[in-house]
């Protein structure tokens, strides 16, 4: 199937305002248009309208990183979907510093999925395993708990929008950024889309969007890429260095010309 290649760019807690600017202003110089190549930045809450005002939206697209399930409501400091959905394409839900600092359970990324979509807006869904849940064997339960949490208030119509972001945490930067190989993450990219067509038919489980992240660089990424059904890239430090990030979108769009010569 000839479609984009996905690469998202999280910035996490990292930026002021004029800072982001700055990137965005570096990005836009030396990125091109690549056509066979969907850019999208997740910068703060705080920089998401500044830089939606500055951003070429024929490269690139924004996503935010994070977002309350409740549309609206006395709920101080919180910032909802409806909000956003106006703003942002996508949101990043379920990343594992949000499990882990912010003891987000499983019912909270349910509860998240659920509102993105009911406000027009394509959920990143972040799933993976810790180093002890490897260690201990449980990579597939945990990846299947995740995925059928996640997805537990969705149609088949509705999760073929959705993008599915594998990232172990042991091979996160703040985490350790052991280098995860090939075979590992082909497995699990496998595996995910498994239990997609298990719950939801194989149409929907070829259709959906699968990306792998963790310490991805523009020194790796060319590697996840080529595997079978990966469509694309989730990056974090990387994506902070216009450089690097630049580097990344070249390989993901030589990649994307393979694929096109192989088909």
């Amino acid at each position: 199937m000839d479609r984009k290649i996905l690469i998202v760019g999280n910035w996490k807690m990292n930026l002021n305002v004029s800072q982001a600017s700055i990137l965005v202003h570096r990005l836009d110089q030396k990125i091109k248009i690549h056509k066979g190549v969907e850019m999208v930045l997740a910068p703060s809450t705080l920089c998401l309208q500044p830089v939606s005002m500055e951003i070429d939206r024929r490269k690139f697209r924004l996503s935010a990183q994070d977002a309350y399930y409740k549309d609206e409501g006395a709920y101080t400091g919180e910032v909802s979907f409806t909000m956003l959905r106006d703003m942002v394409s996508y949101c990043i839900i379920g990343h594992s510093e949000r499990r882990l600092y912010f003891n987000e359970t499983l019912e909270t990324v349910r509860d998240k999925v659920s509102a993105a979509v009911r406000n027009e807006i394509t959920p990143i869904v972040c799933i993976g395993e810790t180093k002890t849940e490897r260690t201990a064997g449980e990579t597939k339960t945990v990846i299947h708990d995740q995925l059928i949490t996640a997805f537990a208030n969705l149609t088949s119509n509705e999760i073929e929008n959705i993008v599915i972001a594998y990232e172990p945490v042991w091979a996160i930067s703040t985490f350790g950024g052991e280098i995860a190989k090939p075979n590992d993450v082909q497995e699990i990219i496998n595996f995910i889309r498994d239990q997609i067509k298990h719950l939801f038919g194989p149409i929907v489980a070829q259709r959906v969007r699968v990306l792998y992240g963790g310490s991805v660089s523009d020194q790796t990424v060319g590697t996840y890429l080529n595997l079978s059904g990966c469509d694309g890239a989730l990056v974090g430090a990387a994506s902070l260095n216009c450089y690097k990030f630049t580097g990344i979108i070249d390989v993901a769009s030589k990649v994307h010309q393979t694929r096109l010569k192989i088909s």
